[in-house]
């Protein structure tokens, strides 16, 4: 675990160093994919390290990283890591130790007229998840050991991003993009959980995952398309498949599939998107091909002493070769509040129809998934964030599945959640 984080090691100590540089050595004011970075910049486009992929979140979110410049590059660090206990309820339930965390770097340079930026994004969930991946009660999808996994979330890829992303402003209002790579997100889906500041206390991913964004790690991305105003329009070629077990190795495959997507900032606290794509053959052990279409609104709201940051996000898999249609809705919301504390939850309606693999037939279930929690940071300042929280899931389920599941399952987890620090924090509008 320790190794994926040396670059935000590095990043913390250069910062520091820095705290007594004159301001055009600071990162104030530079250019990050055609917008400044001063934070009292009003823009309501988003910066374009704000997000996941090309993914938008609201301009207004608070940053968790550490930033520099250095002969003309703009260098970023951010990530987090979760340390805890997770106990899922029920007779299908476990309780273990494990880490959830992940690191990212940012390198951005001007390149002629327009901008580039480098991204590697890495984890080391393969080493620190317990076998076969995190227990997460009603979860589904991907492998192990050749087997699906079920009532479990897989570890992230030790390699979660890399690629790059060129920004060419061609008018005043309108600009050019392209990005890609060979670990990359497509034009497909909100913006990825692990990146949400709406889920940024939660350490599991929601269960809605594989109907929304479990994109975000593609092995073969190709992406453009064009910013006008506070609209961007964009489509990309990508390999569909979903990652296999092996977490450290880059799996590249044909570029057949297919998404597009729009959306729009209309104001510095808003943004919205619709996407639609086709994959294929997602799935190891599932034949066939499937169609997949999210939406998603997210708001924030900078407060006097902290933040409230909301997502409502709906996604829909429509399996070709089978004709199943299955639905997921969430809502997700985290209030930070007088600087150090944290309250949020995760609310969700999930259609799963992987929870018996080994059954003739796979009958689609309606899971409800209610998450209530609240943290503390007993450290903050301008390097770190270290905050000590709790989480309680409970659930809604047929009575069709009391005898696998049990009447009235309960989950809970207890952590510690290491980031970087952020010195910015919104004024009361």
């Amino acid at each position: 675990m320790i190794w994926c984080l040396a670059p935000l090691i590095v990043w913390a100590a250069v910062t520091e160093s820095q705290t007594t540089s004159p301001p055009d050595q600071s990162m104030t004011g530079m250019q990050m994919g055609g917008m400044p970075m001063d934070e009292h910049h009003e823009s309501p486009v988003p910066s374009g390290h704000s997000g996941s992929g090309t993914g938008w979140e609201p301009a207004s979110v608070p940053s968790h990283e550490w930033m520099v410049m250095r002969g003309g590059w703009g260098l970023m660090a951010h990530g987090v890591i979760f340390l805890g206990y997770n106990q899922q309820g029920g007779p299908r339930g476990a309780g273990k130790a494990e880490s959830v965390n992940w690191g990212m770097v940012i390198e951005e340079h001007k390149l002629g007229s327009g901008t580039i930026r480098f991204k590697q994004m890495f984890s080391a969930e393969s080493l620190t998840s317990p076998h076969p991946g995190f227990p997460e009660l009603f979860q589904t999808g991907e492998t192990y050991h050749g087997q699906p996994l079920v009532d479990h979330q897989h570890p992230h890829n030790v390699f979660a991003e890399l690629s790059l992303l060129y920004t060419l402003p061609l008018t005043e209002k309108l600009s050019w993009e392209f990005y890609g790579g060979p670990a990359a997100e497509p034009a497909l889906g909100p913006v990825a959980y692990i990146h949400r500041t709406s889920a940024s206390e939660l350490p599991l991913a929601p269960l809605n995952h594989h109907l929304q964004d479990s994109t975000h790690t593609s092995f073969g991305v190709i992406t453009t398309g064009f910013v006008f105003d506070r609209i961007r329009l964009e489509a990309s070629a990508f390999n569909g498949r979903e990652p296999n077990e092996e977490r450290w190795s880059i799996q590249l495959a044909a570029l057949d599939s297919w998404s597009g997507r729009a959306s729009v900032a209309p104001s510095r606290n808003w943004t919205a998107q619709y996407s639609i794509g086709r994959l294929e053959h997602p799935e190891a052990l599932e034949p066939g091909s499937q169609w997949r279409q999210t939406a998603s609104v997210e708001y924030n709201r900078p407060l006097l002493r902290g933040n409230w940051a909301t997502s409502l996000i709906w996604g829909r898999v429509h399996k070709i070769e089978t004709g199943t249609t299955l639905n997921g809705y969430l809502l997700e919301s985290r209030l930070n509040f007088q600087t150090r504390n944290y309250a949020f939850s995760r609310l969700e309606l999930v259609d799963k129809d992987e929870l018996f693999p080994a059954a003739p037939v796979h009958p689609a279930y309606r899971i409800g998934g209610y998450t209530f929690g609240g943290e503390r940071d007993v450290v903050q300042n301008r390097a770190w964030q270290l905050g000590l929280g709790a989480d309680v899931t409970f659930y809604s389920k047929p009575a069709a599945l009391d005898a696998a599941y049990g009447s009235s399952p309960v989950s809970f987890q207890l952590f510690l959640r290491l980031r970087p620090g952020s010195g910015k924090y919104g004024h009361a509008p």
